[in-house]
């Protein structure tokens, strides 16, 4: 099922960026004792501020990742994966089937032969 989510992604950065955002996650979840609050605090505000960046331009800017910084700056919110949160919103966002295809108009040609 993941094999499937991760193919459905059309370009090389929307996999990056997930990619990244699962790592810091993972990275902030799995090694939290390096990231209580105390001497290695700027530890965490570096990789999240490093993560924001990279996201940023990797996918653009997008409002989704104002409040992910916000949240990551709160001790103990490392504990929900706040930038795969984000990642998946925008991502989802980019994708959207309830939007109109819009065509580039027809050639004059084109149209007399129908």
């Amino acid at each position: 099922m993941f094999r499937e989510f991760f193919r459905s992604m059309k370009s090389p950065e929307e996999r990056m960026a997930w990619l990244i955002a699962l790592a810091a996650d993972a990275l902030q979840i799995a090694v939290i004792p390096l990231f209580v609050e105390g001497a290695l605090s700027p530890v965490d505000a570096v990789l999240d501020l490093g993560v924001g960046i990279v996201l940023v331009r990797l996918l653009g800017w997008h409002w989704a990742f104002v409040p992910t910084l916000l949240v990551e700056a709160l001790p103990g919110a490392d504990l929900f994966p706040t930038w795969t949160a984000a990642v998946y919103f925008v991502t989802r966002q980019l994708h959207s089937d309830g939007e109109p295809i819009i065509l580039p108009p027809e050639a004059p040609a084109a149209r007399r032969r129908s």
